[in-house]
């Protein structure tokens, strides 16, 4: 009786189990903090990408209005010839672009990870010219690249009067003009990237390969690049937005010449818009872009998330 009074008496005392907070209100304030950037992506950029398509089916001119030409503005913006040529000059930009940046950025990272004396100059260098807009890279190789006073004329200065360098002024390498520039700015940004990933190899790897013989280019191929393979999507990524957007660096070097022979999307789209007062073919362009981006990257995405789902 004792003992079964004190259970009695014990048993009361026993907090009751708290109810645990429903999965929608945790972490509260974090998600009232983030309804000011879903609200920006969602009205801003959704909605003016749902308004852009919209539009690029009307014959909008100086002002948008809902006047519906279905896919007019689409068999127009095919038939044009400097579209066509812009399409060109963009895949041809981007595959030397994408390739080499990546090339270039992961060979001055290893280089780096040597540690090599004055590194942290050589990064400044390599890393300085991505503090520079666009505008400012492409007047400084448009002097760079003058016949007149650029590395044509200094050389002819010097007595190889037989010297030519001249291809801002040449329609048949205009884009690989524009791609020194491109490159020079943008390989110290992947530089550093690659150098970031290099340095969060543990040196155990290194140590192993060395005890075990292994080549220096084997370990990087066959050990380094796959452990660094997030490392390469990012700068994949970001190397391919700036192939998509490029507009700054042709206007400031060419202006989309000689004639049209380095025109690209962004400027086609910037000169229908603004230039041709022709809303209506400046949204079909931009939808066009949008579309490739879509292309390549949803196939990716589900690639990327799919598999590691399933995995």
């Amino acid at each position: 009786m004792a003992i079964a009074e004190s259970a009695d008496t014990v048993a009361p005392e026993r907090s009751a189990p708290q109810k645990r907070p429903l999965r929608l209100f945790r972490n509260l304030s974090s998600k009232i903090a983030l309804i000011p950037m879903i609200a920006t992506a969602v009205i801003v950029f959704m909605g003016g990408t749902i308004w852009t398509v919209v539009y690029s089916f009307t014959s909008s001119g100086l002002l948008p209005r809902l006047n519906w030409v279905g896919l007019d503005q689409y068999e127009r913006l095919w038939g044009t010839t400097k579209w066509i040529i812009s399409i060109q000059n963009l895949a041809l930009y981007g595959i030397c672009s994408l390739v080499l940046t990546l090339v270039i950025g992961f060979v001055l990272a290893a280089m780096l990870d040597r540690k090599i004396r004055f590194e942290d100059a050589f990064r400044t260098i390599f890393l300085y010219p991505f503090a520079l807009s666009f505008i400012v890279t492409g007047l400084v190789w448009q002097w760079i690249l003058n016949p007149d006073y650029g590395v044509q004329g200094v050389v002819r200065s010097l007595g190889w009067e037989s010297f030519t360098f001249n291809p801002l002024n040449n329609p048949d390498i205009v884009m690989f003009g524009l791609l020194i520039a491109g490159l020079w700015q943008g390989t110290g940004l992947i530089m550093c990237i690659m150098l970031a990933g290099l340095r969060g190899i543990d040196d155990d790897i290194w140590k192993a390969s060395r005890v075990d013989g292994i080549p220096v280019w084997k370990t990087y191929t066959r050990i380094i690049i796959p452990m660094m393979r997030p490392v390469f999507v990012t700068a994949i990524v970001l190397i391919a937005s700036g192939i998509i957007k490029l507009y700054d660096l042709v206007v400031a070097q060419t202006s989309g010449g000689p004639g049209i022979s380095s025109e690209v999307p962004a400027k086609y789209v910037m000169q229908s818009m603004f230039g041709g007062q022709n809303l209506g073919q400046g949204f079909a362009a931009s939808t066009m872009m949008l579309l490739s981006v879509v292309i390549i990257l949803v196939p990716w995405a589900l690639l990327e998330f799919g598999g590691r789902k399933r995995g």
